[in-house]
C-alpha cells in the first residue's frame, strides 16, 4: 500500500478517531476502525513461544529454547526457521505480531533476564536478531525488537536512569537494533527504562538515529505499562500505547492537541504508521484466513529437537562423550532437574508447553531394552513450593486431576466454578460481582511429615489444610512491575504436618481489590529429606553405575524478569552433588541448565560437562542424542563465563540513587576480559564437539578501501573419527588507534561440517561496519585508515591465526 493511499484514509478520520488508534483496546489488541475497515491486531508475548491473549494452561504452545541457546547457535539458518514456527504458531493463535526478539545484551553476568537476550557482543546479537525476524516477517506476522534500549539489567528496571556516552550507544547497545531495522521489522518496542535523563517512551533516541538516520518506517510500541505521561511522549516518536484502554493517551491526548501542546501533524504520523502496519499485516479491508495447524506437529517437535543439540555447548570433555548405548548395564541419572528441569525462564514471555520431554525420560527412551536407568533427586533445592499440578493432586468436585477454581460473591455464594490445570492462574476468569477467587485441590500425601503449603498474590488471602486455616492475612501491593503483580507475585508460605497418607484437602482463597492484579499461585511441597542422606543415596547409584548423567541448574527465584542475581552460584547443594558423584564414577556427565553464566567449581573434577541452557520442551530428546551419540553439540558460547563472580571486570547491575552508570564503556564480555588480561572459565565463542579439526592456510586481502566490505577464507580439515562442525570465528584489533578501541572485536564467523578426514573452507564475511566508529565529535561514523590485526580463532581467547590488512583512502581518479 502506498503512502498516497495511506494519507487518503487518514483524511476519513477525525482527530477523536485517529488518538483512538494510538492506545490498546485490550490488553493484547489494538482498536479498530470502521471507516477505514481496520481490523484489530492481535500481539502476543515471545520469544519462548507464542502464548496468545490468554495465561490459560489448557491452551498449549511450542516451547522454544531460550534466546541465550539461540544465541548460541551461530547458525542463521536455523534461527530463521525457528522465526517461521513462531509465525507458524502465531496464526494458529489467531495473533498478528510477536513481541521479540529481545536485542538487549549480557552485558553483566548478574543479569536475571539473560535467558531471554541472545549474547553479549552486538554483532552477534545483531545477526541472530535479524535472522529470527526475517524468519517470523516471511510468514506475515510482524516481528518486534526490544527492549529499545539500554535495558539491560532488571533492577529497578521502571525507573532506571542508565549512563552511557553517544559513542558506546551507537557501537555497542543501539547496533543490534539498527541490524533489525536493516532486515526490515516491522515493530520496535521502547523500554521501562530512562537514558541519558529520558524516559525510553518520550526519548530522543526514538526520532534519531531509529526513524531519521535508520529510515525506520513501521510502530513504535511502549513496553507494557511504561507509558505514564500524556505530552512528552506525543511529541517524541512513540506511535503506540499499550495496553488498553484507559492510558494516558485517550482524552488526555485529544485534548493536548486542541490546547496546542502536540501538532496533529504528529498523530497523523504515528496513525499513518500504525495504518502502514495494518496494510502489511492485511488488517485492511475483508480479513484474509491464515492456514495454520491445529497443533504443533511432529515436524515442530523435530525442529524443537535438534535445536537442543544445535545450541548445546560441550565446555569440556576427557573422553567421556558420546556415551556407547551397547557398552551400558546401568546408568544414573541424578539430580532433581533431570525430572523436573527448568525448560524456559520466569516472566512475561512465559508459555504452557504442549509436552516437556524430561532429560529422565530421554535418556529412558533412548536406553529402553539395552541399560537400566536409576534415577536418584540428591538433595533438594532450597527453594519455596512448585504449583500445584495434576501429577500431585485432584479436584475435589470431579476428582480429575487438577484443581476446582471458584468465583465468590461477597457473601461467599459460587457464582462460577471450573475445572483447570495448575495451581498457577494467573488471569482466572471475570464474572460480574466476583470478589473472591477460590481454589481447592485434593493433595496426594505420598509422605508424611511437615509440608510447606503457599499461596501467591496481592490482597487478602488465606490457605487452609483439611478446614484448619494455616495462612491468613493482608499482603499490600508494594511493586508497580506488571510482570511482579500479573506473572510472578510473592508467595508467602506456610507449614503444616501431614500424619496420614489419605488426599488432604487445600482451599486458597484471594480477594480481588482494583489495581492488584486478579493472578493466584497455590503451591504445595512435601518434607526436604535430609541433605546428608540425599547425597549419599547419590553418591551410591554412582558407585554402582557404568556412567552417570548429573542434571543441575537454576531456579526461578535466580533468574527470571524483574530482578537480577546476587551471585553465580547454583544453589542448593549442588556443586556438593556433582563433586560427590564425579568422585564416585569418573564417567559422570554433568548437565547444566541454566539460561545464563553460572560458576562451576567442579568444573575439572566432572568427565565432561555440557550446558543446554533452558531448551525447550524437547529438552530430554535432545540431550539423549548428543549423550549417546545421535547429535553432536552444535553451540559455542555467546557470552563469557567466569569462574567466579569476584574475576567478572563488569558486574554492576545495581542504580546508585536511580542512575546506572555504564562505566565500562565499549569493553563488555570479552572485550573487559582481554582488556583487563583475566582468563575466564570459557571464552566467547568456546565450544568442543566430538571430533577435532586441524587449521591451515588463512586468506586476507593485504588491503581494503575505506567502507568496503572483505573475506577471510580458512582452510580445515577435520582430523577425528567423526563427521562434525566447526565455527571458525574472525576478530579485528587497532593496536595504534587514534581513537579508544577493545583490544579486540568480534567480526564476523562461518561454519563447515565436514566428514572425518575431509578438508572444507571456511569463507568469513567481514562487513565494512566492522572496521569504522562513531565520532562524537563529527556526530558520524568514520573509518580510520591504516593498518587492522585480522585474527581467527576458536573462540575469543583461542586465536590461532593473525595477520595484518591496511585500509586505504578511496583512489581519487
Amino acid at each position: 500500500m502506498t503512502d498516497d493511499v495511506i494519507d487518503l484514509m487518514l483524511d476519513k478520520l477525525d482527530l477523536a478517531q485517529k488518538v483512538r488508534l494510538l492506545s490498546g483496546a485490550t490488553t493484547w489488541r489494538t482498536a479498530d476502525e470502521p471507516a477505514v475497515e481496520l481490523r484489530q491486531m492481535v500481539m502476543s508475548d515471545g520469544p519462548a513461544g507464542v502464548r496468545g491473549e490468554a495465561w490459560d494452561e489448557r491452551r498449549t504452545s511450542a516451547l522454544l529454547p531460550s534466546a541465550s541457546a539461540i544465541g548460541a547457535l551461530w547458525d542463521e539458518e536455523l534461527t530463521a526457521r525457528l522465526g517461521g514456527l513462531l509465525a507458524s504458531e502465531a496464526a494458529r493463535k489467531g495473533v498478528d505480531i510477536v513481541l521479540a526478539p529481545t536485542l538487549n545484551l549480557h552485558r553483566t553476568p548478574l543479569g536475571g533476564r539473560h535467558f531471554e537476550c541472545f549474547s553479549e557482543d552486538p554483532e552477534l546479537t545483531g545477526r541472530t536478531g535479524a535472522a529470527l525476524i526475517r524468519g517470523i516477517q516471511a510468514a506475515g506476522t510482524a516481528a518486534t525488537a526490544k527492549h529499545y534500549v539500554a535495558n539491560d539489567s532488571e533492577s529497578e528496571r521502571m525507573h532506571v536512569d542508565v549512563r552511557v556516552s553517544e559513542r558506546v550507544l551507537r557501537e555497542v547497545y543501539l547496533a543490534p537494533f539498527e541490524a533489525a531495522v536493516d532486515a526490515g521489522v516491522w515493530l520496535v518496542m521502547a523500554g521501562y527504562n530512562s537514558v541519558n535523563g529520558a524516559t525510553m517512551t518520550a526519548n530522543p533516541l526514538l526520532a534519531e538515529p531509529l526513524k531519521s538516520d535508520w529510515g525506520f518506517d513501521g510502530v513504535v510500541v511502549s513496553d507494557w505499562g511504561a507509558l505514564r505521561s500524556t505530552t512528552a511522549p506525543a511529541l517524541a516518536a512513540l506511535d503506540l500505547a499499550m495496553p488498553g484502554p484507559q492510558g494516558p493517551w485517550e482524552a488526555e491526548l485529544v485534548r493536548a492537541v486542541k490546547d496546542g501542546l502536540v501538532p496533529v501533524e504528529a498523530v497523523d504520523d504515528k496513525v499513518r504508521r500504525l495504518l502502514r502496519l495494518a496494510a502489511r499485516l492485511h488488517a485492511l479491508g475483508p480479513r484474509r484466513p491464515r492456514r495454520a495447524p491445529a497443533s504443533p506437529s511432529r515436524d515442530t517437535r523435530e525442529l524443537l529437537r535438534r535445536t537442543v543439540a544445535a545450541g548445546s555447548v560441550l565446555l569440556s570433555n576427557r573422553g567421556v562423550l558420546p556415551l556407547d548405548r551397547a557398552a551400558l548395564s546401568t546408568v544414573a541419572v541424578i539430580g532433581v532437574h533431570a525430572a523436573t528441569p527448568r525448560v524456559q525462564g520466569g516472566g512475561s514471555a512465559g508459555v504452557f508447553d504442549s509436552g516437556t520431554v524430561t532429560p529422565l525420560t530421554g535418556i529412558r527412551a533412548r536406553l529402553r531394552g539395552h541399560a537400566r536407568v536409576v534415577h536418584v533427586p540428591g538433595p533438594s533445592l532450597d527453594v519455596p513450593p512448585a504449583p500445584l499440578d495434576p501429577d500431585r493432586c485432584s479436584n475435589p468436585r470431579s476428582g480429575q486431576p487438577g484443581v476446582l477454581l471458584r468465583l465468590l460473591d461477597a457473601a461467599g455464594q459460587e457464582l462460577h466454578a471450573e475445572h483447570r490445570l495448575s495451581g498457577r492462574q494467573l488471569e482466572p476468569p471475570v464474572v460480574p460481582g466476583a470478589r473472591t477467587v477460590e481454589i481447592s485441590a485434593l493433595i496426594r500425601a505420598d509422605t508424611t511429615g511437615e509440608w510447606t503449603f503457599g499461596v501467591a498474590g496481592f490482597g487478602r488471602m488465606s490457605l487452609s489444610i483439611d478446614d484448619r486455616t494455616v495462612l491468613d492475612g493482608e499482603f499490600p501491593r508494594t511493586t508497580d512491575d506488571p510482570a511482579a503483580v500479573h506473572v510472578t507475585p510473592p508467595l508467602h508460605t506456610a507449614r503444616a504436618t501431614i500424619g496420614t497418607h489419605r488426599p488432604v484437602r487445600l482451599v486458597a482463597r484471594r480477594e480481588l481489590a482494583p489495581d492488584t492484579g486478579r493472578a493466584v499461585i497455590v503451591a504445595a511441597a512435601p518434607p526436604e529429606r535430609e541433605p546428608a542422606a540425599a547425597l549419599t543415596e547419590a553418591v551410591e547409584a554412582a558407585r554402582n553405575a557404568d556412567a552417570v548423567i548429573v542434571v543441575v541448574g537454576t531456579t526461578e527465584y535466580t533468574e527470571t524478569e524483574g530482578r537480577d542475581r546476587a551471585d553465580l552460584r547454583l544453589g542448593g547443594h549442588q556443586d556438593a552433588l556433582v563433586r560427590a558423584v564425579a568422585a564416585a564414577n569418573p564417567r559422570t556427565v554433568a548437565v547444566v541448565n541454566s539460561g545464563g553464566p553460572v560458576e562451576l567449581p567442579w568444573r575439572e573434577e566432572a568427565g565432561a560437562v555440557l550446558l543446554t541452557w533452558f531448551p525447550g520442551q524437547e529438552a530430554g530428546s535432545g540431550l539423549a542424542d548428543m549423550l549417546f551419540g545421535l547429535a553432536e553439540p552444535g553451540g559455542r558460547l555467546p557470552t563469557t563465563w567466569a569462574a567466579s563472580l569476584a574475576d567478572a571486570p563488569v558486574t554492576r547491575s545495581q542504580p546508585a540513587e536511580g542512575r546506572l552508570d555504564y562505566e565500562e564503556g565499549l569493553h563488555i564480555g570479552y572485550r573487559a576480559w582481554a582488556r583487563a588480561e583475566r582468563e575466564p572459565a570459557y571464552w566467547f565463542g568456546h565450544g568442543e564437539g566430538y571430533t577435532t579439526w586441524e587449521y591451515g592456510a588463512v586468506r586476507v586481502p593485504p588491503r581494503v578501501t575505506q567502507g568496503s566490505p572483505f573475506t577471510v577464507a580458512v582452510q580445515l580439515r577435520n582430523t577425528g573419527a567423526r563427521a562434525g562442525r566447526e565455527v571458525v570465528q574472525v576478530y579485528l584489533a587497532r593496536p595504534d588507534s587514534a581513537v579508544e578501541r577493545p583490544a579486540l572485536w568480534f567480526a564476523g564467523y562461518a561454519a563447515v561440517h565436514a566428514e572425518a578426514g575431509e578438508a572444507a573452507t571456511a569463507v568469513v564475511e567481514v562487513p565494512a561496519r566492522a572496521l569504522r566508529h562513531w565520532s562524537e565529535e563529527d556526530r558520524t561514523w568514520r573509518t580510520e585508515t591504516g593498518p587492522y590485526r585480522v585474527m581467527v580463532g576458536r573462540s575469543a581467547g583461542r586465536i590461532v591465526w593473525h595477520g595484518d590488512l591496511e585500509v586505504r583512502e578511496p583512489s581519487v581518479r
